[in-house]
């Protein structure tokens, strides 16, 4: 293999696991090669992937010189794709009020909203839009009484949590305060 070969190479691997930008001096410290042939073969590669050399193709990927030193870039034509594929790989965090009404539904499931509502002190209606948005809880029936929609669990939130079924869910009562916590010492 020769020698600037070798050095593409090197380079390569560098940049593919930086977290930042790496200036030439550090890629040319770390191959154990002078900064100029470092540019050089630096040079080389950005052609290589933007299809310069021979009439090749552009890779999806670009080498670009950012903020003093040199990173790996998704090309920007095709940053609408990436951008749609992360976003369903990873999909948005629930905020603790989605968590806590999730929570209410998973053990106290057939629920209506006004119960989850009563239950958390506060209005949920947004909430369960998200929920069911996402997939998480669904309309499982009316209440017979009262014809209030009731919500419970999917197989998409089971299989987030990695169960089968509820009755898998923990128990939640040793998880709660009993609410006798500070009341022992105090005197009235």
């Amino acid at each position: 293999m020769r020698a600037e070969h070798a050095l593409a190479q090197q380079l390569e691997a560098l940049l593919i696991v930086a977290d930042e930008p790496l200036s030439a001096i550090a890629l040319a410290t770390a191959t154990d090669r002078p900064v100029r042939e470092v540019r050089r073969a630096l040079d080389g590669l950005i052609a290589e992937f933007d299809g310069a050399d021979g009439g090749a193709a552009p890779r999806g990927f670009e080498l670009r010189e950012v903020a003093g030193g040199y990173r790996f870039y998704v090309r920007e034509s095709l940053d609408p794709l990436v951008a749609d594929f992360v976003q369903q790989q990873t999909p948005a965090k629930l905020s603790q009020a989605a968590l806590e009404t999730l929570a209410v539904i998973a053990y106290r499931q057939p629920v209506s909203r006004g119960a989850i509502a009563s239950i958390r002190a506060v209005n949920v209606d947004s909430v369960v839009r998200t929920l069911l948005g996402r997939g998480l809880i669904t309309e499982v029936g009316q209440d017979p009484e009262t014809t209030a929609t009731l919500y419970g669990t999917t197989e998409a939130l089971l299989r987030h949590l990695g169960i089968g079924d509820v009755s898998e869910l923990p128990p939640i009562a040793p998880l709660l305060d009993d609410g006798s916590e500070g009341f022992d010492h105090e005197t009235l």
